[in-house]
């Protein structure tokens, strides 16, 4: 990071709580809610600032220490009842993937929301509630969990569960709903957020998500206003386990992955065989751009993540089709490993 000029009285303040690269990022922080005030601000945009600014912290807090646990957020209708399909489905779901290791993320409502939790149990949940003027209460499982965030703003409750969450599942809803499986699907369309599994949970039968994908392809596709490749990033089920093994088999080798550049850099559990390597860059060539596909250590641009040093790494320059890139990662799971 660029060294930059700071106030002492700042940088002497900063230093009692960090060090390093945290220190300099809080600094700029400060220095940037001074600017507000030399900008002049009106009163009704600094007390938004800082009450996004709080809400962030809180829950930054929270879910700090839970970081090293994978979480989904489920998504569904506030209305839906406890003897409907619906809720019986999102309630099994969430207390079978659960028993997975994971934790579950909802909007901390009634409804499908509140089945989740049901299922997951509060222990293993997270309830991020949005104050609205009709006062939405928490369901009865998270209501008083301190893993509970009350938020006032839209916004700030929709980067926490964007940045918490490692797969969303959506079982049938209304317009918030909708909202936060297209956010979803634009963030990972367009690489503002990473990949990770879309899952559209339905009851045996039903045809709510398959209406669905039917507007997606007789008006957004026929109009050429998506690519069929965006038809990669969600995944449609009338079934629990087969929703939880969606899940499970993306992470099956797959970590994570950072850009270096040009470059996405994929960190993987295991090494893969010099066969499956050569079978990707055999059958994902169309994706590649430059270099084939390569299989290294870190990178040297990586160095500050040290904490994921021992990953091998396959790298390589992606066209920008976030849809194919998606089904190298199912490609990339099923390859075989060195240790296989």
């Amino acid at each position: 990071m660029k060294e930059r000029k700071v106030d002492p009285r700042i940088r002497e303040l900063v230093g009692e709580v960090a060090e390093g690269r945290d220190a300099q990022l809080i600094e700029e922080m400060i220095d940037t809610a001074l600017k507000f005030g030399r900008d002049g601000a009106n009163f009704a945009d600094l007390k938004l600032y800082n009450r996004a600014m709080r809400e962030l912290r809180l829950a930054a807090s929270i879910f700090a220490k839970y970081r090293g646990i994978r979480k989904v957020a489920v998504f569904g209708s506030a209305r839906t009842k406890p003897e409907a399909e619906e809720y019986k489905l999102a309630r099994a779901f969430a207390s079978r993937i659960v028993a997975e290791g994971y934790m579950i993320i909802t909007g901390g409502g009634d409804g499908i929301m509140g089945a989740a939790q049901e299922g997951a149990g509060a222990e293993r949940s997270f309830g991020l509630n949005i104050r609205l003027p009709f006062e939405q209460k928490a369901n009865e499982t998270i209501d008083g969990d301190p893993k509970l965030v009350n938020f006032r703003y839209f916004f700030t409750r929709k980067l926490n569960f964007v940045k918490e969450t490692h797969a969303f599942a959506l079982c049938p809803g209304g317009f918030g709903t909708h909202d936060e499986g297209f956010e979803a699907l634009t963030l990972i369309q367009t690489g503002k957020s990473p990949i990770v599994p879309i899952v559209l949970l339905d009851r045996p039968n039903g045809h709510y998500w398959e209406t669905w994908r039917r507007f997606l392809a007789n008006d957004l596709l026929e109009q050429g206003l998506i690519s069929s490749s965006d038809f990669n990033f969600f995944f449609i089920t009338h079934d629990v386990e087969a929703a939880v093994q969606h899940i499970l088999r993306f992470y099956r080798n797959f970590h994570s992955y950072r850009w270096v550049r040009e470059k996405i850099v994929i960190r993987i559990h295991r090494r893969l065989a010099d066969a499956a390597l050569a079978g990707l860059n055999q059958e994902f060539a169309h994706l590649v751009t430059g270099a084939p596909i390569i299989q290294t250590g870190p990178l040297k641009e990586e160095a500050d993540d040290t904490h994921l040093a021992d990953f091998p790494r396959i790298v390589f320059t992606p066209r920008k089709d976030f849809g194919c890139l998606r089904l190298f990662l199912d490609a990339l799971n099923d390859a075989r490993t060195e240790s296989a």
